[in-house]
């Protein structure tokens, strides 16, 4: 979900707050991938002291790789889950905590529209499935030999609800991973790990924001901790400047983009060769008209960036302040940001029908801000933070 344009928007007029990951590759001695140390310091030249997985940003792409066909049982979708979260841990390297957090269940506004989601995703995929038995009968009559479509046991996403028996099946796949990973990795040792399943309610954002408010009322905790949070959504954007902490790190992926063969005809933004996944198994026999290498075609790795919430904090803080009689709290400017950034959608939210974030509708809010600010002062109510 998340705020559509809002990314795009933020990195082009504030440059500075987007930083190219920097990893270490795998690398393959006799024919043996040795994996990466995580135990020595990371390569971006910071050290992180707590990792955030918002794990349905991770859950759904695995379902769908890019780099990989689909898959075909839910242990593939478990492999496929664990590589991706051995390279996430690579990339950030955290030396005191790992929290993992699973969506539950999600409140009430949110809900509803997952079900009218989740209900059009279930019709569309029937009407596919029928418009994909009409082509099949109609080759047959031509004489054309079909393979059988191979039926996958993780072909409906929805599966991915609190409450299903996947989820909880997930959850114990977890909780090996991370007892393997304790036992066998280095970079693991001392690591505290937390794992907030589907049991727990709340989306996992959320639940990973109020533990960083909770850790934050503790006696003995240091202002200093650094923070990364790796999630898909925009609005983890305005959730972390909403923390006020001034050591934090958004890790999101560059694009989608994939490498294709340039013979099939393109599918989106994820590249490669119509048709994907398993429709092209099935079909790329069918009167020669999708090319044979497109089965086999190798997908660029996709790259990431870290958005620095701290140096964003440093662009509001010169971008919206302005002279007004008693001295600017700039952590009051922030929340005041992201309370106008409400208007133009946040996450479940709608925008208002007159503010589109691609027809300069925040370059509106803000030059108005800036002019009502001396006297009308901050639009938040000022609140003793924890």
């Amino acid at each position: 979900m998340g705020v559509p344009a809002f990314y795009r928007w933020l990195s082009n007029r504030y440059p500075k707050i987007v930083k190219d990951v920097v990893e270490d590759d795998v690398q393959v001695i006799n024919g043996v991938e040795v994996p990466v140390d995580t135990s020595q310091p990371n390569p971006n030249g910071v050290e992180f002291d707590n990792l955030y997985l918002d794990m349905n940003g991770i859950i759904h792409p695995c379902f769908h790789p890019e780099d990989r066909p689909d898959p075909t049982t839910e242990e593939e979708v478990f492999l496929t889950m664990f590589d991706y979260i051995d390279r996430l841990f690579a990339i950030v390297r955290p030396r005191k905590l790992l929290y993992m957090a699973i969506d539950g269940v999600a409140p009430r506004a949110k809900m509803n529209q997952q079900r009218s989601r989740r209900f059009r995703a279930a019709q569309e995929a029937e009407e596919r499935e029928r418009e994909e038995e009409k082509l099949r009968e109609e080759f047959a009559k031509q004489g054309i030999k079909v393979p059988k479509k191979d039926r996958t046991a993780v072909f409906d996403s929805n599966v991915i609800t609190p409450g299903t028996p996947f989820m909880h099946r997930l959850s114990v796949a977890l909780q090996y991973y991370v007892h393997l990973r304790l036992n066998g990795d280095p970079g693991w040792r001392g690591v505290k790990v937390i794992l907030s399943d589907a049991n727990a309610p709340g989306e996992g954002k959320h639940k990973i924001m109020a533990y960083i408010r909770e850790q934050r009322g503790l006696p003995g905790y240091s202002p200093n901790t650094r923070h990364c949070i790796y999630g898909l959504d925009a609005d983890l954007i305005m959730l972390a400047l909403a923390t006020h902490e001034p050591r934090f790190a958004i890790l999101r992926e560059v694009g989608r983009g994939g490498v294709g063969c340039g013979v099939g005809v393109s599918w989106g933004e994820r590249g490669g060769c119509w048709p994907p996944g398993p429709r092209l198994a099935s079909l790329r026999e069918v009167g020669g008209g999708v090319h044979e290498a497109c089965w086999g075609v190798e997908v660029a790795k996709k790259p990431y960036q870290f958005l620095l919430v701290n140096v964003l904090r440093e662009y509001l803080e010169r971008d919206l302040g302005v002279p007004t009689p008693s001295p600017l709290d700039k952590e009051r400017v922030f929340d005041d940001f992201v309370f106008m950034c409400f208007f133009v959608g946040n996450d479940f939210l709608p925008h208002m029908p007159t503010l589109e974030i691609r027809e300069q509708a925040i370059e509106l809010l803000v030059h108005t801000y800036k002019q009502l600010l001396p006297s009308m002062g901050h639009l938040v109510e000022d609140q003793p933070r924890i």
